[in-house]
């Protein structure tokens, strides 16, 4: 019996090849290990067109050139030392109206798009309710709105948290309804200044620990009455942490949370 090649044989390989993708967070950890995973893993990909804003004096460019010179991208790059070539930066800005597109990169990701990974998101904790809405609910329906216009859209993968229903003490894989219509606390966002939304945090989040879980719930709980046309999935990772095997152990970009205290008990 002659052996089979895993990788030749693989649906997620074939699914991939000759695709378009859109990625927002993509400066992020997950967005950075999701790129580079991509790359190692699907070498057929055409495209993947990351969302960069300007930030500290660096252009989306100069950032995207800072990204794909890192340690994480040392496997891709012995591999294939014309990857950068497949990564293209696409400037825009999660809170700008339609993400601060240009018409030409609007129209491109319209006519080219496969594949959507929605990462980007605010994920302090103590996030005011205002910012948290405009960056987490606001940016989904942005999204979900730009996809809907998408010719040639297979997939869209929204990246939720495994705390967006942490007011409830079982959680199982399905949509929750929310105390709250996403819509209605948009529009009060809009006219109610930061202060005045912080004088009345405590009541909407209840039981929610945070502003990131609590919209990050409300996130979920849009699509599912606004996104049903398109071919969604929504991931709810747990806690992150440095890599574990891929591309090499103990990969982390910044000692923050659970990442910090590893360390700090590793020496």
């Amino acid at each position: 019996m002659s052996a089979v090649n895993p990788i030749s044989e693989s649906n997620i390989l074939s699914f991939f090849h000759g695709k378009n993708i859109f990625l927002t967070g993509g400066t992020g950890f997950v967005g950075k290990c999701l790129i580079e995973k991509l790359l190692r893993s699907c070498p057929g990909i055409k495209g993947i067109y990351v969302l960069v804003r300007q930030q500290k004096g660096l252009t989306p460019a100069e950032r995207t050139e800072k990204l794909c010179v890192s340690q994480l991208f040392d496997t891709v790059r012995a591999t294939n030392s014309d990857f950068t070539k497949i990564i293209h930066p696409i400037e825009g800005d999660l809170r700008s109206p339609n993400f601060g597109l240009s018409t030409h990169d609007e129209e491109m990701l319209i006519e080219k798009c496969h594949i959507v990974f929605h990462s980007a998101a605010t994920v302090r904790f103590d996030e005011p309710l205002k910012t948290a809405l405009e960056i987490n609910l606001l940016g989904v329906k942005k999204m979900v709105h730009l996809c809907s216009k998408m010719r040639s859209l297979q997939s869209f993968v929204h990246v939720s948290t495994a705390y967006s229903n942490c007011n409830r003490q079982c959680i199982d894989e399905i949509i929750y309804e929310n105390s709250f219509e996403p819509e209605k606390l948009l529009s009060a966002a809009e006219w109610m200044d930061e202060d005045m939304l912080d004088l009345i945090t405590d009541r909407l989040l209840n039981k929610f620990p945070n502003t990131y879980a609590f919209t990050k719930g409300l996130a979920e709980t849009y699509l599912a009455s606004h996104a049903k046309h398109l071919p969604i999935a929504i991931i709810r990772p747990s806690i992150i942490g440095s890599t574990w095997r891929e591309p090499f152990p103990g990969f982390v970009d910044n000692y923050m949370g659970p990442s910090g205290v590893l360390a700090a008990v590793s020496c």
